[in-house]
């Protein structure tokens, strides 16, 4: 556990995959570690595995990548071999510029005392992803924070967050 600045950055890496992952940490806090920061917001980092679970690519335009297209996806979280979570979100096509495909993500990660959710532009295939906490439910209605995920849509993928709560 670490002091936060209130004003420092908040890295959550929870989950993502090319077709992203959102995933659930129920059972995570405890484990994880909280802190509070100089201003009395509770820091709580969580990390874990990501194993996502059901994936789909919806090509809606014309055929090939083209703007609108979606990929849309679930999976759980894994903390020490076992499922803590559960999630989901999807990444919709904004601008491609050649092989440049920039996706906007949006996902929901279910925890045990709420939900998190979390928003990102992404350029497709860009290791790791920084996203956005834009709020929550429960204990994480007024979540702020970041969620960084690495080795997006391999079965190495991970995430590390900072729930600023």
């Amino acid at each position: 556990m670490r002091k936060s600045n209130p004003r420092a950055k908040a890295t959550l890496a929870k989950f993502v995959a090319v077709p992203f992952v959102v995933v659930a940490v129920g059972g995570c806090a405890a484990d994880a570690g909280e802190t509070e920061s100089p201003a009395g917001d509770q820091v709580e980092i969580i990390e874990l595995k990501v194993e996502n679970d059901q994936y789909a690519a919806l090509d809606l335009d014309r055929p090939g990548v083209s703007l609108g297209d979606m990929d849309v996806y679930s999976g759980n979280a894994i903390k020490d071999g076992r499922k803590v979570g559960r999630g989901g979100g999807s990444c919709q096509v904004l601008h491609v510029d050649g092989e440049k495909v920039t996706t906007q993500c949006v996902l929901t990660m279910e925890l045990e005392q709420g939900s998190v959710t979390l928003q990102a532009l992404w350029l497709k295939g860009a290791n790791p992803l920084d996203m956005a906490v834009t709020g929550g439910t429960g204990a994480y209605r007024d979540a702020r924070g970041t969620v960084r995920f690495w080795d997006i849509a391999t079965p190495n993928e991970r995430v590390r967050a900072e729930i600023i709560h």
